[in-house]
């Protein structure tokens, strides 16, 4: 059986496309969805699959290591961090940097991911805005899954991830991208393992796929 290892961000567009995925390779696909990071460490300790779809910064430095096969990585999707609230919540203001901040010190519970790409950049976003000990009082940090899970609960009234991710979660709102200057591009991009005997086959039918559409509707921006 043909395996990805895939991150988060396209959890949704992998769910819509595996019918079409699957017809052309003829075959289920079996698909291990987690944060980059984590993903990156269970390679490192030797796991392997066909194909693997992380950030770019992975994908260029596990093809360094010669675990993946560099002259097959492509690049599949952009992705901006989000806010998201529960629905029928109220939106808040994040037209730019100063009104970000202000939520941040002001919203009474949050949550963020510690693993994925937009859980790392977060962490860095509220150090640089100088608020990361209010903050971090005050935030559920979950090790990895998707964080709008928190806002359906109760548990905390906005969360922050992918704009794609939080899409995912039923019951929630997902208030816009962060603003410019508080905003951090996320490139996903896909490689064979190396020699793996489907491998290439894998990421054909991944690709082929993120179309600018499919990419559009599930909140991830055509590469550019």
């Amino acid at each position: 059986m043909p395996r990805l290892m895939s991150t988060l961000a396209i959890a949704g567009l992998l769910r819509e496309a595996a019918p079409a995925i699957e017809a052309v390779l003829g075959a289920r696909l079996d698909v291990e969805l987690a944060p980059t990071r984590a993903l990156e460490g269970r390679i490192r300790g030797g796991e392997r699959a066909d194909a693997a779809v992380l950030t770019a910064e992975a994908i260029a430095a596990l093809s360094a290591e010669g675990v993946l096969d560099g002259t097959t990585a492509r690049a599949l999707a952009h992705s901006r961090v989000g806010i998201a609230v529960k629905a029928g919540a109220p939106h808040p203001d994040i037209s730019d940097v100063a009104a970000l901040r202000r939520l941040l010190l002001d919203v009474p519970s949050l949550c963020y991911s510690r693993a994925g790409a937009s859980g790392i950049f977060f962490a860095d976003l509220i150090e640089r805005l100088g608020i990361a000990a209010e903050v971090n009082a005050k935030a559920i940090v979950i090790p990895q899954g998707f964080t709008a899970e928190r806002l359906v609960s109760g548990e905390a009234a906005i969360a922050f991830q992918q704009v794609s991710e939080l899409m995912e979660v039923a019951g929630i709102e997902v208030v816009g991208a962060l603003p410019d200057g508080a905003q951090t591009i996320a490139v996903f991009s896909g490689a064979a393992f190396a020699g793996a005997a489907d491998g290439a086959r894998v990421l054909d039918a991944v690709a082929a796929c993120c179309t600018p559409a499919a990419l559009v509707a599930k909140g991830l921006d055509v590469p550019g």
